[in-house]
This record gives structure tokens, sequence and C-alpha cells, in this order.
């Protein structure tokens, strides 16, 4: 039998003059054996390891429950022939004309198509990985023509069952039912049959519970299956007639996401999808995922969030916290929320805010790249008006808080707004924006080169602004930030290591000065209070936004850079009143949130200094006040002093900006 199907299947792929591929067939046939078939069945979830190999979660394959053809009711197997193989049980394990299409469309350029029969998907589902490419669709015909000639049909069609994927990480169709319509298979309705098997087609294109469109892509689905049992003979028309479209169960989430872990598996899982895993592979392929998350650090986040946000926040309050090892990219820590079943946004890494004044660095090293010096005198009186593109822009301090002449060191350190916007002008707000591209700001973030991207008008994700710090701290290195460090297979085997890769985008010099004038912000500025105790050096910049929408601290230490948000559901929300303060901003909950966090990530590590300044420019005062600098004979100190101060700096994007530290 196997020479006949093989002599048949040769003539009609050499009828398209397809050599190459009757040569791989026949190779194939003598070479590609079946795997055990309850391999399949008892594949593994895929396992998320912290650095040190201590087991976060789990994802996948628990969700498995093998039930017998006999105990399958006959109406939910002829439901999945209607809808998948009408003829299975009189037919050959392939399809000559299906096969002939998918190879046709393949050497055209075009994707592999379908046309197999049950057998086909089946050994596709179970043997094989899910490239669409010649090899493979003749491994699967290889492995469907043995599986005929070794199975009997009632023992394929139940490995079958017990195998396809039916969405909701659930395999087979003991679970499916669970899933779906929360009752065993064997206390399935027609309808409800009918329901899974027209699901199983293709799970994310009609499990209702994803959109309206898949709705209704599915009633007119389970429409075909209950026609086509009509014309098989299976059930009668008035069994038909009374087949009405049932209720579908809202989709569950599986527990193993539960608390603030979900994020970090959620991201991981992203990730390992761009580096090529599927979803089925990662819910069946009992892969071994070693993250770059430290155990000691990820817990610190969570116990700093938990420990430093008011108890009486509302439950829209969001707080977002990811830490990268500078000159790497590793992410260290990742807090997303305290619960992913709850919410499946991550306020880490899918959420934005406005950055308010987290961004005005990127000002001052475009300021020091441009050669202007800490000691450059500004005028920081408040309010004032600068030109803009469409009408004059005024611009405030926090609190409307004077200055007089300042230096940009002392600025920076009370992140006032009146010198950074005419130092943004004066650079050039296109060269803001090209510095926080380099640093780290990806060009998903939207930034528009006008005075108001220094005040963090723009609203990045958590993770962006902790890339870009990262940079900073890695003395201008920057290296993408990545959550995936090494997956291996069920048998150990390496299938991916990661490779970090830095690249220099600013000079030392210009780093040195900028961590010197950061530095000021925590030891004299507005994170003075929220960084108290941190027992190590540390520079950062605190970020509020128009209206406290939302409130930054982001920072670092020489070995670890962080950044923390807190911002509700948009904009039109003012964080003001949480924790009884009349302001929230970002050298209050933010800081404190950030500190906790360092102090535990950092434990036991050496206490590391940073590079001295350089004094880019120089050290004499000079006043700008035009185009060019001008001298001033009145020399003014080097260092900055002051009170403390709270946080923040305007994202505000229309004519007037009226806060921001």
């Amino acid at each position: 039998m196997a020479r006949k199907i093989i002599f048949r299947s040769f003539v009609f792929l050499t009828g398209f003059g397809f050599i190459a591929v009757v040569s791989l067939f026949v190779y194939a046939y003598f070479t590609v054996s079946i795997p055990n078939p309850n391999s399949f069945v008892n594949s593994q979830a895929t396992v998320f390891q912290y650095s040190n190999g201590v087991e976060i979660g789990r994802l996948g394959a628990q969700n498995r429950i093998i039930v017998p053809l006999a105990k399958i009711p006959l109406n939910v197997r002829r439901a999945v022939l209607a809808a998948e193989d009408r003829n299975f049980y009189s037919e050959r394990a392939f399809s000559v004309s299906g096969i002939g299409r998918a190879i046709v469309n393949n050497l055209r350029g075009g994707a592999l198509q379908g046309g197999s029969t049950i057998t086909q998907q089946y050994a596709k589902t179970a043997f094989l990985t899910p490239a669409r490419n010649v090899q493979r669709k003749i491994k699967e015909l290889v492995i469907a023509i043995k599986l005929e000639m070794q199975l009997s049909k009632d023992q394929i069609l139940e490995n079958y069952l017990n195998t396809i994927y039916f969405g909701r990480g659930s395999y087979g169709v003991e679970t499916a039912a669970q899933q779906y319509f929360n009752r065993n298979v064997n206390q399935l309705t027609l309808a409800q049959a009918a329901v899974l098997a027209s699901i199983m087609n293709s799970p994310g294109y009609y499990d209702p519970s994803y959109s309206q469109a898949n709705a209704d892509r599915l009633r007119a689905r389970f429409s075909y299956v209950i026609k086509g049992m009509v014309a098989a003979g299976w059930i009668t028309q008035d069994q038909a007639d009374q087949a009405k479209f049932p209720t579908v169960r809202a989709r569950v989430t599986s527990g193993s996401l539960s608390g603030p872990k979900g994020y970090v598996i959620a991201a991981a899982q992203l990730e390992l999808n761009k580096l090529g895993f599927s979803d089925e592979q990662l819910l069946v392929g009992g892969l071994i995922v070693k993250t770059t998350l430290e155990q000691g650090a990820q817990q610190g986040a969570v116990d700093a969030v938990a420990k430093q946000t008011p108890k009486n926040a509302p439950k829209n309050l969001h707080v977002g916290l990811v830490a990268v090892r500078p000159g790497t990219g590793e992410i260290v820590a990742l807090y997303g929320g305290s619960d992913y079943l709850v919410r499946q946004l991550s306020d880490a890494t899918q959420s934005i805010a406005l950055a308010g004044s987290t961004f005005k660095p990127f000002a001052l090293v475009a300021g020091l790249e441009a050669g202007i010096p800490l000691t450059s005198m500004w005028d920081g009186n408040s309010p004032q008006t600068f030109e803009d593109l469409v009408k004059p822009y005024v611009v405030s301090n926090y609190g409307n808080e004077q200055w007089g002449q300042v230096n940009l060191l002392k600025a920076t350190a009370h992140s006032v707004n009146t010198v950074y916007v005419p130092l943004g002008i004066k650079v050039g707000p296109d060269k803001v924006v090209d510095v926080a591209r380099r640093a780290g700001i990806p060009q998903s973030v939207e930034m528009v080169p006008t005075p108001s991207v220094v005040l963090g008008a723009a609203s990045p994700h958590v993770i962006d602004v902790a890339a870009a710090y990262a940079t900073f701290a890695a003395q201008g290195v920057y290296a993408k930030p990545f959550l995936v460090d090494r997956v291996q297979g069920p048998n150990r085997g390496v299938l991916y290591q990661a490779k970090p890769q830095g690249q220099e985008v600013f000079s030392k010099d210009v780093m040195a000065d900028l961590t010197y004038a950061l530095r000021e912000v925590v030891r004299s500025g507005t994170a003075t209070y929220g960084t108290a105790g941190l027992g190590r050096v540390a520079a950062g910049k605190t970020g509020t936004s128009e209206q406290n929408a939302s409130a930054w601290f982001s920072g670092y230490t020489p070995q670890l850079a962080a950044s923390v948000a807190f911002f509700r559901d948009n904009a039109s929300q003012t964080l003001n009143g949480i924790g009884g303060l009349n302001s929230v901003t970002g050298g209050t909950f933010p800081a404190k949130v950030w500190t906790a966090f360092m102090k535990a990530a950092l434990l036991g590590q050496p206490k590391l200094a940073f590079p001295k300044p350089v004094h880019i420019g120089g050290t004499a005062p000079i006043v700008m006040t035009g185009p060019t600098p001008e001298p001033t004979p009145t020399p003014e100190p080097t260092g900055a002093s002051g009170a403390t101060g709270a946080t923040g700096a305007s994202g505000a994007t229309g004519a007037t900006a009226t806060t921001g530290q």
C-alpha cells in the first residue's frame, strides 16, 4: 500500500516538474520516523526563571486532560468531522490536490496553504514545528502516511481530539469544553459541540471573547458545521433547527499569571514571540526560559510599591517600575501592576504617562555637547514668554517661584522651567529630541521639536525612561533593554542565548558633567526628601506633569538605573490628594518607592563612586542673555545650594506651562 501511495504521489508531483520536491519526498519517507504519539500529549509547560534559576512561574501545558474516544460523544466527533474533514473515514491519509495546491503556491512565493486531512493536521500539530515551507509539508505528508499504516482511524481521531489547540491555553476537547462551557466534554449539547468544532479551526479568529467580529464569524461557521452534519446524515433537520447558538463562557485567564509575576511572564512571552518562539511552543514545548530578573531586586520592587504607595490611593492609581543594568540592557526588575488577572495592561512596559521634567536631562546633554557649562547663568524669574511656532509660549516655574540669576547646576537641582525652556531653544529643540533618541527613547514615542519638548510633553513608557537613564549611568553607552537571557529546550539544549551589545552614544565627559548635575537633584534639590536614607551616591531627576497628572522619579547609581512613575487612567485626572498631599510630585511617593527599591536591589553590593566632573566650557560664570553667552565680572559659586524642593516639570503642550520642578 505504501509503495502504491508513493508512486501516485510521484506521478502527481513530476507532472508539475517538481523533481527536487519528489527527491525530497523519497528521502523523507525513508528517513523520517513517527515520534512517540504520546510525546505531544505529555508535553510540558514552559518554565520561567529568575537569573539565579529559581522559578518565577509557568505557562502552558498543565491545562490538558486526555479522554478516550469512547467517552467523547458522537455529536462532538461528528461536529469536528463536519468542520474539518467530512470524508475522514473513507479517504486516504492526505489530500493529493490539497498538497499540490499548497506546494505550487509556496514555490510561487505565497504562504503554504492548508487543504489538509485530519490525519495531516494531527501529524502537523503533534510532531512538527509551525514552519510553513515545502520541507515541513513533505514531512507532514510522510508522517501522515505512516500514521495511517500503523494506527486505525479511530486511534488517529482520538489522538487528534486530545491534541488540537482550542485557544485559551486549552488542548483537547475536554479542557476546551471546560474553558468555553464550564462542563465536561460528555455533557456538551449538540450546539456546544458545533461551537467547539467551529473555534478549533482558528481560535484567535473565532473566539467571541476577543471581539464582536469574532462573534459574528463564529456564528457563521457554527451554521456551516450544523449544515454539514445534516448533509452527512449525522443529524436530522429538526435537530439542526433546535440547535440554537449557545452562550459561550467568558475567557478566564490562567491563575499562573496572578499577581505581579503575571506582568513579567507576559512581557517575557512577548519578547519570546519576537525572537521566533510561537505561543504554541511556549504552551507545550517544555522550554526553560531564564530571565534577567534578579530575585531579590524583583521582590524589592514589589515590596517598595506595596509599602510606599499610600493606603488610601484610588483604584485607578497606576505604578510602574523598571530597573535596567547600565551597559548591558538587562532588566533587573519589572513591576507592571499588582495583579495581572485584574488588569492585563502593564504599567511598566505598555501604559504611557506624560514625562514631565524627566526629559530635562536631554536638554542638559544637548547643552553640554554645545559647550554650555553648568556655571552658565540664566534668568530664573517666573513667568516668562518665549517664541513658539504658533503663538507665544508662557512658562512658569513650579509654584511660580522666583530664582533670579541662577546657574545651570542649581537650575537643574531645582528643576527651573524658565531656565530649561530657553536652554532647549538655544541648543535647538531638534537637538533635544536627538539626544532623547540616542539615550533610548524609541521612535514609537512621539516627540515634537518645539520648546515644550524640554518640559516632558511626550508620553513614554516607564521602560523607555529607565533605558535612557541606564545610558547615563553607563557613561554614554546605550544597550537595548531585554528580559530573556536564555532559552533551553526540554532536553536542556540551548535554543537561544542573549548577546548584549552596547553602543557609545555620548562622550564620557558629557556624561560626567550630566551626572554631577543630576547628583545635585538628590543632594540638595527636588529629590532630597524622597531619596533620604539611600546610603550611597545617586543621581536622578524628578518629574511632574501639568496639573500633577503624573509624577516620576528616574535615577541611577553606578551599578543600576531605575524609573518609577505614578499616574491615573488619563492626563485629565490629578494625583493631588493621594496620601493626604495637596501636591503629589516626583520627589514624594515616586522617589520613596525608588529609594526603597534601590536599597533592596543593591543590598550587599559595593558603594561605588561616579566619575568626577570635567567642567565642560570651563568654570567661569557666563551670562546667557542672547545668541552668544556674555561673560559676567561677578563670580558665582559653582555648587548648588538651597532649600529642599518638591518635584516636577511641566508637560504642557499648549501656550502656557504653569507647573514644573
